[in-house]
């Protein structure tokens, strides 16, 4: 087991995020000051780095409650959650806002989170060739153009945002390293363009800016903002091992999201959920098929049960075909003698909540499958896209060269992206 923060594999109350000793506690000059928190992160070994935190206010539970009912006008006793079962302590939200200045919140965070994360890695703006960021919910349609722009980073380098609620980040991971994952509609592998080079990969959520749009109160207490963003080469800093995509569409709309996104139409007669298309010179959106909800809410979902239901059993097999397809992987390294440690170090899960996390952990087990699922984020709450990177980056000063480790994101859709890589070789 990694000698680091990723030990923690119970459940356990934390302090506020802004509070950890290496948070940069900045604030965004819109409205009265919008606070925002990053730490940066770096593991010289494996020639990784990266940057994550939040921003808006900190509230903890009790105090989220509080505000929730201020914003609705009603109590929210008949729909309150226990939270902290649910493995969340913390979340942290904008107030309500302009369009133009939730607009400038975001880019601004979104500039300083890519700018950290060029910093943790010792790189310059100008060095960085392509940029992938996973975001449910993007504040504006050419977000990455401007936050990319606005953090020096050239014109020419690649840009792709990719929309697959809460698998978008591991979504883009699994572009970038995956040779399997050829962009057919546009005739392009981004794995093969991108090996060698130097990439940033990551997840940034404004979803309080989002819930604002929803009276669902399961959603309401459950999500916040949250970024993380990773800077590696494929192929030489993180290098695949073996991975999976697999798209199960919600027909029953137990996770409605509204797409805020450009998307062509309907489920039937496709043969993937996905549009992928060119956006400009150098850029691509990834855009996936949502049930939207039949009012005028962002976000409708069913009770935590209908999450379990939704997410552990497709969840639990897409795992288990690539835990199969990773043992068999291993056994051709270590017949290479390629030196290969041949088990997985630290499996990076989206934080959902605890719950569906044990209870895909306790099928995996009872599929032979004991994997290191450790929970990390109790300080920020269900951050969407940003989880996965944000637990990465928490284990990453812990982990050593040739570690492997098993990426699994799943999101409303639903989609789901897993993959095993090794680091630092």
């Amino acid at each position: 087991m990694l000698k680091s923060e990723a030990q923690e594999t119970t459940l356990s109350s934390s302090a506020p995020f802004y509070e950890r000793p290496g948070v940069q506690l900045q604030s965004i000059p819109v409205a009265s000051g919008i606070p925002i928190g990053i730490e940066m992160v770096s593991n010289p070994e494996l020639g990784i780095g990266g940057a994550y935190g939040a921003w808006g206010e900190c509230y903890d539970n009790e105090g989220l409650i509080r505000m929730l009912e201020e914003r609705l006008g009603e109590p929210m006793e008949e729909g309150q959650l226990e939270l902290s079962s649910l493995g969340f302590e913390y979340r942290h939200h904008v107030p309500q806002l302009s369009q133009e200045e939730h607009i400038e919140v975001e880019v601004q965070a979104g500039v300083r989170f890519l700018q950290a994360a060029i910093r943790a890695c010792g790189w310059k703006p100008e060095e960085i060739q392509a940029v992938l960021v996973g975001m449910s919910a993007p504040v504006v349609g050419d977000f990455l153009e401007r936050i990319t722009r606005l953090a020096g980073i050239s014109e020419k380098a690649l840009k792709v945002a990719v929309h697959k609620a809460c698998d978008s980040s591991v979504g883009a991971l699994n572009l970038a390293l995956n040779p399997g994952l050829a962009l057919k509609q546009l005739g392009r592998n981004l794995a093969d363009e991108l090996r060698g080079k130097k990439i940033l990969v990551g997840g940034i959520e404004g979803l309080s800016r989002f819930m604002q749009g929803t009276r669902d109160r399961n959603a309401l207490q459950l999500f916040g903002n949250g970024a993380g963003m990773l800077g590696l080469i494929p192929g030489e800093s993180m290098r695949f091992l073996v991975g999976g995509t697999h798209e199960a569409y919600d027909d029953e709309g137990v996770l409605a999201v509204h797409m805020v996104y450009p998307h062509s139409g309907n489920p039937e007669d496709r043969d993937s959920y996905l549009d992928i298309c060119q956006t400009g010179e150098n850029s691509i959106r990834v855009a996936g098929l949502m049930h939207e909800p039949q009012d005028d809410n962002t976000v409708v979902m069913a009770g935590p049960m209908g999450m379990v239901k939704l997410f552990v059993r497709t969840g639990v097999q897409v795992v288990k075909d690539v835990y199969q397809a990773y043992q068999e992987k291993v056994a051709e390294l270590v017949s290479a003698k390629t030196g290969s440690q041949g088990s997985i170090a630290l499996a990076i899960v989206h934080h959902a909540n605890y719950k569906i996390n044990k209870l895909k952990e306790k099928n995996l087990i009872k599929e032979g499958i004991n994997l290191p699922m450790p929970w990390l984020l109790s300080d920020f709450g269900n951050v969407s896209a940003a989880s996965n990177m944000i637990a990465f980056l928490r284990g990453l000063p812990g982990l050593k060269p040739g570690n492997h480790l098993l990426f699994d994101g799943f999101g409303a859709g639903t989609y789901y992206d897993v993959l095993a890589v090794e680091v630092g070789s």
